[in-house]
């Protein structure tokens, strides 16, 4: 009360008055919001939280903000093409098929129950296969991001009645990272596309529980000859890809498993391994200190930390010179190295918005031991499925590591992305 008195003795009853009309202003915002939010359904996410640690990798920013979190910031559609009964009707095919796989959750450790997002505890790629078979099984369009999507006829049925102009929906189970489940229905209707989202998380003992649902407009679809299904919203979040998608056709199981060993872990847009043509002779050309942290995660299968933003310069030349043809001193001309601590600066990757991925299409098992990979570039944020495509040499060893030989890449469908630079000055 001290305070007001001293207020109005210095400033006066203007100051009154502009304290009166602040607080006015704010009751009659939250009294429009209140009635935004009553026109639309429960969409509400807690903000993202930074984890704590030394070093904040592209990997953990990327799993921060997967398609499944996505969906709650997308701005909603205040018309929706389905009824109430057929929402509830969609709720209730959603927890009905959540409890059918809900054995395969029973024993694992929710993060944060109470939480509005109740993600589990090192929910593995075996364990998500699992769930998507067994939604498969069922009938249900399932699918993660290591498994080929389950009953994918439903999806390209659904995209023949759209050409056609005929009426149709379907559903999609995406089983995410964290063991949540994103049940994505695409609705066309009215000439109109829209896509009805139903979070399902996990209580103890594998409970299913709708976390919320979202409806959002779609502007576009599009099933690529390749048979990836890429669809864009109305709305674009800031910082988000342009358009989301799956594979709807099944890429053959060695090809896969080719994918994520050799090339899942490489850019397009961070450095030049992908877009640049080298082999021995010229693989000074492609050395960059940033490299460092996309290949020690495919030789640890861990995040890169640091201590004061220095590598141990043995650390970082057995690594290079396992897997490139290169020699330590060509590292250390190239790649920050750092004579009086006998160290490599660190020079951290960050995320690049839209950026295209490389997957095994083809590939040759050389009489030298050596593999041949035929890799397509896809760009889903520019509705390519084979963007240029990657000829690239590796060599196996037995203890697991390889070594890239070299990379060839030809332009098809769109430009590559330009040349990287470094960071370091």
């Amino acid at each position: 009360m001290e305070d007001v008195n001293w207020l109005l003795k210095k400033w006066g009853f203007s100051i009154l008055m502009l304290l009166i009309a602040v607080i006015a202003g704010v009751l009659c915002w939250g009294k429009q919001h209140t009635e935004e939010q009553k026109a639309t359904e429960e969409v509400w996410e807690p903000p993202v939280e930074i984890k704590d640690s030394e070093t904040i990798t592209k990997e953990e920013s990327d799993t921060e903000t997967s398609i499944d979190s996505a969906y709650w910031f997308i701005p909603q559609a205040s018309d929706c093409l389905i009824s109430d009964e057929e929402k509830q009707h969609l709720q209730s095919i959603a927890l009905a098929a959540a409890e059918s796989v809900s054995g395969i959750y029973k024993d694992v450790e929710i993060v944060d129950e109470s939480s509005y997002f109740s993600g589990i505890s090192e929910f593995t790629s075996e364990q998500r296969k699992m769930v998507v078979e067994e939604l498969g099984k069922s009938g249900l369009v399932s699918v993660e991001e290591d498994t080929n999507m389950q009953n994918h006829e439903e999806v390209e049925n659904f995209y023949a009645d759209y050409q056609n102009g005929q009426d149709s929906m379907v559903t999609i189970f995406d089983v995410q990272r964290d063991g949540l489940i994103g049940v994505i229905t695409f609705i066309y209707r009215e000439d109109k596309l829209q896509t009805y989202y139903i979070g399902i998380k996990w209580r103890k003992g594998g409970i299913p529980e709708i976390q919320g649902t979202s409806i959002s407009n779609v502007t576009e679809i599009k099933l690529t000859e390749k048979g990836y299904f890429i669809y864009a919203y109305e709305y674009v979040i800031t910082h988000a890809s342009l358009r989301q998608y799956w594979r709807i056709e099944p890429l053959p199981e060695d090809c896969r498993k080719l994918t994520q060993e050799y090339i899942s872990g490489l850019s397009y847009v961070n450095y030049n391994v992908l877009v640049t043509n080298w082999d021995s002779s010229n693989v000074e050309d492609i050395l960059m200190p940033c490299m460092y942290e996309d290949i020690y995660r495919i030789y640890t299968g861990e995040n890169l930390k640091t201590k004061d933003w220095k590598i141990p310069a043995e650390e970082y030349e057995r690594i290079m010179t396992t897997y490139f043809p290169v020699s330590i001193e060509q590292l250390r001309e190239h790649c920050g190295y750092d004579k009086d601590s006998n160290s490599y600066e660190y020079e951290m990757i960050y995320a690049s918005p839209y950026p295209p991925f490389g997957e095994v299409v083809d590939y040759t098992e050389n009489v030298d031991g050596t593999l041949t990979l035929i890799v397509d570039g896809v760009w889903p944020d520019y509705n390519s499925d084979l963007a240029f495509r990657n000829t690239v040499v590796v060599q196996p060893f037995e203890d697991g590591t390889f070594r890239y030989l070299s990379n060839s890449i030809e332009q098809i469908e769109l430009e590559l992305p330009p040349i990287a630079k470094s960071q370091q000055r």
